[in-house]
């Protein structure tokens, strides 16, 4: 009870916090000076307004109309809450707004209506069509969503659609799809108990009838009983799915002896392990009531061996997730103008799922949810939600089946490049960084911020507090912090704050006299006495890294207001290098079209040697496997396998290869190669077929020195407009990660989430 007290508290201020809501409207031109307004409106807006009044569809190359979807509730059945009205259900709407934007790059208006009335609520709908390009409804109860859906999908000429009704069936659909095609049943065969008989579960049916499911095979059951011929108190939905093959009176425990597939969108515990025990082999249990299953994950298995099980939880293998659904569903609608959303869009969002389940998992995948190989199967039937490849594979499906369907205004005509548009569209870090957060969370660690007499810092610190990233303890004056906190309204609860320049507890001046101690013992014979070591010690940067060595925390992150060496000169002076590495690197992590890139060393090593190299490149392979993702690693420099033969930085990285061939020969790694040949693969198999990486290029590159690395990195970084992770420090005995100067709050959380991931990966270990 305190923990779900606790939660809703966390929750009021999440929602609170800053700026009220989740969402905010932001320019997309430039406004900085008074020609600017002048385009943006009057006086010239006016030639936007009249092309479109000369040609209608113009509105779409003119306004945000094309990318702009309306969220329509009337708050009458919001989650499990029910009918508690649309000013509470704003929070859901601005909720499900946020997922359009971060999971298909939509904008979306919430719109809550205060009425009851379907005309009402029909005409308020249909006088909006002129603003956007699509109308998601929501949280809207049965019967009425079923006749406001269908009149308006009649009445407007753009893309509609009740995501209550239709999310669930298409992902569940997709999952169905493929449990069945495991046990090697049809779906035309098999019996199908459907326990529910609300929006969700009808859709779901309708759809199952839809990929081949019999209607005398489909037995739904509502809180009366099973829907039979004989009732007399049905809606004309539920009519639908009359079904007199089994006695009026036959009830749910009865209806699974012998079925192969449950359907749950009803209430927790309905079934229990008898239940389970009683169906057909190689039985299906979709028990998808949230947040209590219709029967729990552990007692489905428990109950036989060769269950197939979804839920709708996180928590559990194969969560039947509608986010896997509605915002590629509309982006591929959007993208060809759909004049609406048919049953062929959202058959091929179900087939699109279903193979994508059985392609290669993505290691960013396998990170996130800790297993190192998820493969289709029993438990892997459907994809993940932090799946990179969801929005390539699922939009294109829609966009080209509205075109098939002849619903399409404006068709694809290449669609390679429509698919690298669509993956542009998140930036590609996102995939990896929610990886990293999720794997974070699962497992939060002490991590000591050393800056935290900074904005930047405290405003990630809260973050990583709310999102439970990471246990934060912040160094610096008391003072300047909770100033700075007052100031920008930043809540941070129960976070520790030391001072290390002034101690103001007996416990921080006894910690400060081990560090200086500790510092002095392992300086004294580097010209360090022991009044140095302890003016040294209340530096917030050589305090925190201190802290680490000593197990008083878990991991450090500094150098948001220092420059990289002067960060980095503690780390290695306190904590030092792993016992067995000789040279400390660094890292860095851009983002691009072809997925994560990783360059080493980028920060640390001026002019390495060839032992410093394959030195690098094994701590460099040893950092990519920690995301779960296979290495294949190209030395890089002017000479392409010996093209250059007597150039001195050819001749290194070649021996550096060499070497690294012979001591670990299942190692992915060549060279030496200019930068360009390990992404270019007609280049590799055509000229380079002996080389390891002709199969599939490299994704972690190796530089000859730091000035070329750090160059190729700006520059990239820069001009390409690439999102980075890093920098990443490798070969420390413990975990500290160095901050660029003057990083964002978002570089801040890779970072922190990266230190929590290191220190469970070294206790792992």
């Amino acid at each position: 009870m305190k923990e779900k007290k606790a939660l809703n508290q966390e929750a009021l201020h999440y929602h609170a916090k800053g700026r009220p809501g989740k969402i905010e409207v932001i320019p997309t031109k430039e406004t900085a000076n008074q020609r600017d307004l002048s385009l943006a409106y009057s006086p010239g807006v006016a030639d936007p307004c009249m092309a479109i009044y000369e040609h209608r569809e113009n509105v779409y190359s003119y306004t945000t109309k094309g990318n702009l979807v309306a969220v329509i509730s009337n708050g009458t059945a919001v989650l499990g809450l029910g009918d508690i009205g649309p000013e509470a259900s704003k929070p859901v709407m601005e909720g499900k707004g946020l997922l359009f934007k971060i999971y298909a790059d939509i904008d979306c208006f919430d719109l809550e209506l205060n009425t009851k009335d379907v005309d009402e609520l029909v005409r308020t709908v249909k006088i909006l069509e002129p603003t956007f390009g699509g109308i998601n409804l929501e949280d809207i109860s049965a019967p009425e969503c079923f006749e406001i859906e269908e009149r308006l999908k009649r009445e407007m000429n753009i893309p509609v659609m009740h995501d209550d009704q239709h999310g669930t069936a298409i992902i569940s659909a997709a999952a169905l799809i493929n449990a069945l095609e495991l046990v090697n049943k049809k779906i035309e065969e098999v019996t199908i108990i459907v326990n529910g008989a609300g929006a969700a579960s009808i859709s779901c049916a309708k759809l199952y009838v839809t990929l081949g499911a019999q209607m005398k095979n489909i037995y739904m059951f509502d809180s009366k009983g099973l829907i039979h011929p004989s009732r007399d108190n049905l809606s004309e939905k539920k009519k639908e799915f009359l079904n007199d093959n089994k006695p009026a009176e036959t009830d749910l425990a009865a209806a699974l002896e012998g079925a192969d597939v449950f359907i749950g969108l009803s209430k927790g515990d309905v079934l229990d392990e008898d239940m389970v025990k009683s169906m057909a082999k190689d039985s299906i249990v979709f028990a998808m009531a949230n947040p209590n299953p219709e029967i729990s994950y552990e007692k489905a298995t428990a109950a036989r061996e060769d269950i197939i099980m979804a839920t709708g939880r996180s928590d559990y293998p194969n969560q039947v997730n509608n986010v896997l659904g509605f915002p590629y569903i509309f982006r591929g609608a959007l993208d060809v103008r759909a004049s609406n959303i048919n049953e062929e869009m959202k058959a091929a969002a179900v087939r699109a799922l279903a193979e994508l389940a059985k392609e290669p998992v993505p290691d960013i995948v396998n990170l996130a949810y800790s297993n190192s190989n998820l493969t289709f199967g029993k438990d892997y039937i459907i994809p993940k939600p932090v799946d990179p490849r969801l929005i390539t594979a699922v939009a294109p499906a829609v966009a080209r089946a509205a075109m098939d369907s002849g619903v399409a205004a404006h068709p694809i005509q290449d669609w390679d490049a429509y698919r690298i548009q669509l993956s542009k569209r998140l930036g590609l870090d996102n995939s990896l960084t929610r990886a990293l957060l999720r794997k974070a969370r699962q497992s939060p660690k002490r991590v000591v911020f050393a800056d935290a007499e900074n904005i930047s810092v405290l405003k990630a610190a809260q973050v990583v507090v709310e999102e439970g990233i990471a246990i934060p303890i912040l160094l610096g004056d008391n003072t300047k912090i909770q100033k700075l906190m007052e100031e920008q309204n930043i809540t941070l609860n129960g976070v520790e704050i030391l001072q290390p320049a002034e101690p103001v507890s007996e416990e921080e001046e006894r910690r400060l006299s081990d560090y200086t101690e500790t510092y002095y013992a392992l300086r004294q014979r580097k010209g360090v006495t022991l009044r140095d070591a302890k003016g040294t010690m209340k530096r917030r940067s050589y305090y925190g890294a201190m802290m680490v060595k000593k197990g008083d925390a878990d991991a450090m992150v500094g150098g948001l207001t220092h420059n990289y060496p002067n960060t980095i000169r503690p780390a290695l002076q306190i904590v030092g290098s792993r016992p067995d590495v000789k040279k400390v690197s660094g890292m860095y992590i851009l983002m691009s079209r072809f997925g994560p890139i990783f360059l080493s060393d980028t920060t640390v090593n001026l002019d390495p040697s060839v032992e410093d190299l394959v030195e690098i490149t094994e701590l460099a392979a040893e950092q990519v496997r920690k995301f779960n993702i296979v290495p294949r690693i190209a030395l890089l420099t002017y000479s392409n396998f010996g093209s250059v033969p007597d150039a001195p930085a050819a001749i290194k990285m070649r021996e550096a290869v060499r070497i690294l061939q012979e001591k670990h020969p299942d190692m992915i790694v060549d060279g030496e190669m200019q930068a360009h040949i390990p992404f270019s693969p007609d280049i590799l198999s055509r000229d380079h077929p002996f080389s390891k990486l002709a199969d599939g290029g490299a994704n972690t590159l190796i530089f000859p020195n730091l000035s070329s690395s750090n160059i190729a990195y700006n520059l990239v970084k820069e001009v390409a407009k690439i999102e980075k992770i890093g920098p990443i420090l490798m070969g420390l005995d413990k975990p500290v990660h160095i901050l660029q100067l003057n990083a964002s709050v978002r570089e801040i959380l890779d970072i922190v989430a990266l230190a929590v991931v290191d220190a469970q990966w070294r206790e792992q270990r």
